[in-house]
């Protein structure tokens, strides 16, 4: 009678030793938290956002809250939190001292920043936001379309992209660039009328920043990007590698 019990002890044993124990099915999956308190122009596409992260979640095995009250940053909040979204928030002063405290320190103990479109058009009275997030928003042409091109096409963070692609949006140009980033998609501004950085112009980007790792792209602005795989793909590709 003791056999199985201990053939099973014995199975046990070798699983372990070889990290083949499966995960229980009730396993806690990652979570990452949108955040997209508006205080100055809100952009429509904001719900169209926040639909497409959570369906992202769903496909991918990570679970998606979401949050426009500024009292969500406090550090025991935001340690539940594997990456955090900023999907085109907008605003100067939003988070007082100990909130803006609670995000550096979530980003010091190694937390993950995904900024999307206005996130560079937030928080200007905060320098070290602004080399978070890569650079600050300076000005914009209308909506229209322009030439993206991948600067590393063997970078894993934009794998299956292609090196040349279309796209339609509004087109940031950027101030108080922090040129420690790691570029990874620029537009081509001969494409497009209404671009200011001499044709040298940054779209998508990440770096480890501070003990965190961040990752910023430009491209969101209208509802029908939140439906284009191309842009999905990379939005996903910035969650994933920040969630490491």
């Amino acid at each position: 009678m003791k056999t199985p019990f201990i053939l099973s002890l014995l199975f046990l044993g070798i699983m372990l030793s070889f990290g083949f124990m499966p995960k229980p099915e009730n396993a806690k999956k990652p979570a990452v938290l949108v955040f997209s308190l508006t205080k100055g122009y809100r952009h429509a596409s904001i719900a169209d956002g926040i639909v497409a992260i959570k369906k992202l979640g769903e496909e991918n095995n990570f679970d998606v809250d979401t949050t426009e009250n500024v009292k969500a940053f406090n550090l025991k909040n935001l340690r539940r939190y594997k990456t955090l979204v900023f999907l085109s928030p907008t605003g100067t002063n939003v988070f007082n001292d100990e909130q803006k405290q609670a995000l550096k320190q979530y980003i010091n103990k190694g937390g993950g920043f995904v900024g999307i479109h206005a996130a560079t058009d937030f928080s200007f009275e905060w320098p070290w936001y602004g080399q978070l997030v890569g650079g600050f928003f300076d000005s914009h042409p209308k909506v229209q379309q322009a030439k993206l091109l991948l600067v590393d096409p063997q970078n894993k963070v934009v794998e299956g992209l292609p090196e040349v692609w279309t796209h339609t949006d509004e087109w940031y140009n950027f101030k108080s660039f922090n040129n420690s980033v790691k570029v990874i998609v620029k537009v081509d501004e001969t494409s497009y009328e209404g671009g200011t950085m001499k044709n040298d112009h940054p779209i998508t980007w990440y770096h480890r920043f501070d003990g965190g790792r961040v990752f910023y792209t430009a491209l969101g602005h209208t509802k029908e990007s939140y439906k284009d795989p191309l842009f999905l793909k990379q939005v996903l590709a910035g969650i994933e590698w920040t969630m490491k």
